[in-house]
């Protein structure tokens, strides 16, 4: 059976009325997907993308980009968005660039990421988003942990890329800039390349994917996705958020996450559909509302962040009559939330969960629609065989009972789940226990089957749409001369879902005050991205730890909690980013 024939199946599923037969068709669907097996040799660029869409619909619209501030557009036909990004190949490959090299990207949303992208998996290269939030230490890590062969960069950070370069010796074949700069060939460049590219023979277990992500217990880790879990893997997600060929999808995410490859990439390019991307600096919600109802956008996807910003502006200014569908990822969202924005959109917030290591695993697909429970988020995608476990690796079967979300494999491994954490041989035996892949989250199911998330089982601090990895924190803190030990963990708070809070034990000599508290944060600001500084710094003498002296972040997490549902008032010795406007000018975002 041809891969394409399996795209064409899902086209025509979310193609269907949103009702018991379609839910039936993706059951069946996905049951004869986990049980073939792939073909030897598959290339998601050439077969789906050119093979299929540019052959029946290469004159339809593919991407469509706006600026959200000067409201420039510009929009690529699926023949033209090919042939863009066969030139960006052409160039990498007169570079001298080679099947399993790495491509590192660090750009903002612009079209040519999308080629770029394109471009590394019809080659055969391994893609590694990277954030523009990234700072010169965390850069020079991945550059010493994974050396950079290639690197795409936008011109505004290219100076930390020389620096990073000079400082771990690493020699990259070629750099591309989004603009000019001495030493890089301008991406303009790639114009006189021809458009047309051979694909490379990829096999579906070949590495495309490089995703460094935070833990708690050490430095950023690597997710590494294949050649079939993201372009195959994602046929789960384009089921979860209804994306069909006739859609204009957008989501609002960064390039740097895999978020972006999720559901502004691979989703709707997967349908044949066109995929919308929206450049800013600073999230304007009456900016981006309006692009969004200029766009005509039918599938709309969005952080809990965004949902609660939106729902408390003028929506009665937008014309939203186009939306068909609206899915969020991240946390539960408030039922006055969902309630509002259908008010206005006439369509219900759709929540579903996965992870950087997954594709779409959780959710409520489209057919939920009127059957939704507030803070419920959903059931298992049928790509995967989701579980609950307890602590004795039992698994659960009572309603309401707690466990950790875990993927069994012993019946079938989902084709969206990531193949390794690359080099960290002792991390995967870490969630991978006796058939049972651990997620690192825990959740309960009810007595109807609805599943219910209750939090992470480690110390990932979830702060609006970012993951933030304690260690990372801890380390910069201790840094300071004057701190002898940092705690962090993420407090409550209603608009980000959580805040980085950072308990501060000082050294001998060293006391609480305002100006320390200024200082450590200034500190932060020069070693860590933006969103990972700490919002909330308290110094305290000790904090929780086990018998072993592991630092025990659940009590201190449960504190915070306890506090907040008491309506406790700020501690002695804690102290606000947002106290301080000598940090910046717009300290409360």
């Amino acid at each position: 059976m041809g891969m394409d024939k399996l795209y064409r199946e899902v086209m025509d599923l979310n193609m269907m009325a949103d009702n018991g037969d379609k839910e039936a068709a993706a059951k069946a669907f996905f049951e004869k997907l986990n049980a073939m097996e792939l073909p030897e040799y598959f290339n998601w660029a050439d077969e789906i993308f050119e093979g299929l869409h540019v052959k029946e619909r290469g004159d339809k619209t593919a991407l469509i980009w706006a600026d959200i501030a000067t409201e420039e557009k510009k929009s690529f036909t699926y023949k033209e968005f090919a042939a863009k990004s066969n030139q960006c190949l052409n160039a990498l490959r007169g570079a001298g660039v080679e099947k399993g090299d790495n491509m590192y990207m660090m750009v903002p949303i612009v079209p040519e990421t999308w080629f770029a992208s394109y471009a590394c998996v019809k080659g055969g290269l391994v893609i590694v988003p990277t954030a523009t939030t990234m700072t010169m230490r965390e850069l020079q890590y991945r550059f010493e942990s994974y050396p950079p062969d290639t690197i795409v960069s936008d011109a505004a950070f290219t100076d930390m890329m020389d620096e990073a370069i000079a400082a771990t010796g690493v020699k990259p074949k070629i750099k591309i800039v989004l603009g000019e700069k001495e030493g890089w060939v301008s991406y303009s460049e790639l114009d006189k390349e021809s458009g047309e590219a051979e694909a490379a023979k990829t096999k579906p277990n070949d590495l495309l994917f490089c995703f460094f992500t935070s833990g708690t217990t050490g430095l950023p880790k690597k997710v590494g996705h294949t050649a079939a879990s993201y372009p195959v893997g994602h046929l789960s997600t384009a089921v979860m958020a209804g994306i069909r060929p006739d859609d204009i999808h957008h989501n609002l995410s960064a390039p740097g996450w895999a978020k972006w490859a999720w559901s502004s990439f691979f989703a709707p390019l997967n349908m044949g559909a066109t995929a919308t991307a929206f450049n800013f600096a600073v999230l304007d919600g009456n900016q981006y509302l309006k692009t969004v109802a200029d766009c005509k956008i039918t599938t709309f996807c969005a952080p809990p962040t965004a949902w609660r910003m939106f729902i408390n502006l003028d929506m009665d200014r937008f014309d939203l009559s186009t939306l068909r569908q609206s899915i969020s990822a991240g946390e539960p969202l408030n039922p006055e939330v969902i309630t509002q924005w259908k008010k206005y959109t006439g369509t219900e917030i759709r929540d579903f969960y996965g992870q950087t290591e997954s594709t779409a695993m959780i959710g409520n697909p489209p057919w939920m629609a009127g059957k939704m429970r507030s803070g419920s988020f959903g059931y298992p995608s049928y790509m995967y065989d989701v579980v609950l476990v307890d602590d004795e690796g039992k698994e659960v079967t009572t309603p309401d009972e707690p466990g950790h979300i875990c993927v069994r494999l012993d019946r079938w491994r989902a084709l969206g789940l990531f193949t390794e954490y690359i080099g960290s041989p002792e991390k995967m035996e870490s969630v991978f226990i006796d058939n049972y892949y651990y997620t690192g989250d825990r959740a309960s199911f009810d007595t109807d089957g609805y599943w219910w998330f209750v939090g992470r089982a480690d110390d990932v601090i979830k702060s609006s749409d970012y993951r933030v990895g304690p260690f990372e924190v801890e380390s910069a803190l201790v840094e300071h001369p004057a701190v002898g030990e940092a705690a962090v963990i993420g407090a409550p708070d209603p608009k980000r879902h959580q805040l980085v809070k950072a308990y501060v034990i000082l050294n001998t000599g060293h006391e609480p005050s305002r100006e320390l508290a200024l200082e450590l944060f200034k500190h932060t600001i020069g070693i860590l991205a933006k969103f990972k500084i700490p919002r909330i710094i308290e110094f305290v003498t000790e904090v929780p730890k086990t018998i072993s002296g592991k630092i025990r972040r659940i009590e201190l997490r449960e504190n915070e909690i306890a506090r907040k549902d008491k309506g406790s008032g700020p501690q002695t010795n804690e102290y606000f980013y947002w106290d301080f406007p000598e940090l910046s000018s717009k300290a409360k975002n």
